[in-house]
């Protein structure tokens, strides 16, 4: 169903992303978070569609469609540091940087920092050309609520 897309994101000279396929692509990240620990969560995936519809100015069906979308790509996308690296060359910093932000909510969801999430945090962040100092800024601002 994805196979044109991740085509696309892993060719040698990946293209800036249009809209519907980088909207796909981080939230295919978002996804990959949250299942990384094995436990798909009610409340990560109601932290996801908040996240799509906070981001995208759409409404909770269209949301969680979107996510199904997601998730339906996530399951065939290659491994996480092809996958990732992809969407670094894709997507432009300031929307990467806002999904490492939406990552952290999700991480964060069932108010547990799991070591496979956090171990899989690190690398995604490193891997989309986030700094740890921003990263650690991201996270602050999901924890304090600001």
């Amino acid at each position: 169903m994805f196979a044109d897309l991740l085509r696309r994101l892993t060719a040698p000279e990946p293209q800036k992303l249009p809209d519907p396929d980088a909207r796909l692509a981080l939230g295919a990240l978002m996804v990959r978070i949250a299942r990384s620990d094995g436990d798909y969560a009610p409340v990560e995936i109601a932290k996801i569609d908040q996240a799509l519809m906070a981001r995208y100015g759409i409404g909770p069906a269209q949301a969680a469609q979107l996510r199904a979308d997601c998730e339906a790509l996530e399951a065939e996308a290659p491994d996480t540091v092809r996958f990732t690296r992809a969407i670094k060359d894709a997507v432009g910093h300031e929307d990467r940087l806002s999904v490492v932000a939406d990552m952290w909510s999700v991480v964060m969801a069932d108010g547990v920092r799991d070591e496979a999430e956090d171990s899989l945090m690190r690398m995604v962040v490193s891997l989309l050309g986030i700094t740890d100092q921003e990263s650690h800024a991201a996270r602050l601002r999901i924890t304090n609520g600001s």
